[in-house]
């Protein structure tokens, strides 16, 4: 086996071709299940990665066999430089995606196109103005969805991320569905997930079963189509027929998806998680800096991954807060 199948190969024999990079800890929201309302503590500048440290990182991902590469946050397009960071990454033989919440993203519109990044991953928790006040802390509904509607209208390839909380919007679920009659968008539902600060509870989670109980409930069984997921896809898929849209469901809590995954993490301030989950770190940053080749940090991180969401392989486990608490707030992972 050569050195491109074998550093980012686990002892599990999954391959990892997909890297998200988060770009800053800082955001314009105040997210409720991202972020603990007294905030986070920030890394200090010094310690964030610069654009030309994100680039050359990636370049190493890259050359050894990551093919796909996200950018995520906080907010990535608060990052004053992040204009630099995409026409770099750019550079690179891989395919180039975004993870935004769309208030800023009408600043950048010509920059995506120039990089090529087609693929926009949006995230928006609620169509009702208050509720999304309520849940994002600030109010900017209005100017998010204008800015989808641009996205869309530009002729990027959207997807709509809503997480899902019991008693809070998931009386909205048949409300994104029918956003896909007329909009070429795939809206996906994800079940809330526990992380540091976010007062994860089971019973506030709406699992796979549930979503799809209240679609079959909105719509006949004949116009709820099964789509054909991608390899490697952590969604589950359909589309009601004759819709121009399609919806999924992302089931992390209630049906992992973690046989297939390919994904590793670089956080902001440069450090590799090989798993959304894990509480573990590797220090690449601190290591490039110092002029050491970090590919076998990287091989040792991916040959730790556990087998199953950090190690947390049951419902039961997951209720332990020791154990997902031991993990950053979300804003902090970059998703």
């Amino acid at each position: 086996m050569d050195k491109k199948s074998n550093i980012l190969t686990d002892t599990f024999g999954r391959k990892h071709a997909y890297l998200r990079i988060s770009l800053t800890e800082r955001c314009n929201l105040r997210c409720t299940y991202c972020m603990p309302a007294d905030g986070i503590p920030l890394s200090p500048k010094a310690n964030i990665m610069s654009y030309d440290e994100v680039y050359a990182l990636a370049k190493i991902f890259v050359d050894n066999g990551v093919t796909k590469i996200r950018l995520t946050g906080g907010e990535p397009l608060v990052r004053k430089d992040v204009h630099l960071i995409l026409e770099k990454l750019a550079t690179l033989p891989v395919e180039m995606a975004i993870t935004t919440n769309a208030i800023n993203v009408d600043r950048h519109i010509d920059t995506l196109r120039k990089c090529d990044i087609r693929n926009i991953n949006v995230s928006l928790d609620s169509l009702d103005r208050e509720k999304f006040r309520t849940i994002t802390r600030r109010d900017y509904f209005d100017k998010a969805y204008r800015n989808i509607l641009l996205l869309i209208a530009e002729g990027f390839k959207v997807k709509l991320n809503a997480v899902l909380i019991k008693g809070f919007n998931d009386n909205e679920i048949i409300d994104f569905i029918q956003l896909t009659q007329n909009l070429p968008i795939n809206v996906r539902f994800i079940e809330f997930m526990p992380f540091d600060g976010n007062k994860w509870d089971l019973k506030k989670m709406v699992s796979f079963e549930e979503i799809i109980k209240r679609v079959g409930q909105a719509f006949e069984k004949n116009q709820i189509l099964r789509l054909k997921d991608a390899p490697n896809d952590t969604s589950k898929n359909y589309k009601i027929t004759g819709y121009k849209g399609s919806f999924a469901i992302i089931s992390s809590v209630t049906n992992p998806f973690c046989d297939s995954c390919n994904r590793l993490r670089l956080t902001a301030n440069g450090k590799l998680k090989n798993c959304l989950f894990s509480a573990t770190e590797s220090d690449l940053l601190t290591q490039f800096r110092e002029g050491k080749n970090v590919e076998p940090v990287i091989q040792k991180a991916v040959n730790a991954k556990f087998k199953i969401r950090g190690g947390m392989d049951t419902l039961e486990k997951l209720k332990e807060p020791d154990l997902h608490s031991k993990n950053r707030s979300m804003i902090a992972i970059g998703g």
